[in-house]
């Protein structure tokens, strides 16, 4: 099974499985370059993913319901399913631009000047829980 990981292992990625787990953070939004980069598919409809946290533990199934290939100027509303407080799409793009021309993801990207722009191409993603494993580990 892939796994679905949230951000990098630490604070963010536990608030952000936190509002998984709560039913708040129905999207995910992504870069089509970094699954280029790490050589990943694209997510399919119907497809399930183990959702892991920062212990690399796995505490849920996810299946996904949607998914579409677009420019970032493109996202919309989706922006405010992400369960993490956004109360525009603006507001949730200054963020996600921060965080994906942030140091660590241009250490992960292995590009110190990398930076998103209108034309940035991203995978927008919503999905449902299937199954949740609070105290056990999961596959």
């Amino acid at each position: 099974m892939k796994h679905a990981e949230f951000a990098f292992p630490g604070p963010l990625r536990d608030k952000l499985v936190a509002a998984i787990l709560r039913g708040e953070k129905t999207s995910t939004t992504g870069l089509v370059a970094e699954y280029e980069k790490y050589g990943e598919e694209l997510p399919a409809v119907g497809e399930r993913a183990l959702m892991i946290d920062s212990a690399g533990v796995g505490v849920a199934v996810l299946e996904t319901t949607e998914v579409r290939v677009i420019p970032l100027s493109e996202v919309d509303l989706h922006a405010l399913d992400e369960g993490e407080g956004f109360r525009s799409v603006a507001e949730w793009r200054a963020d996600h631009t921060d965080y994906w021309q942030s140091a660590e993801m241009r250490a992960a990207m292995e590009d110190p000047e990398f930076t998103v722009d209108d034309t940035t191409m991203v995978v927008a993603t919503r999905f449902v829980i299937v199954a949740v494993s609070p105290k056990e580990r999961i596959g």
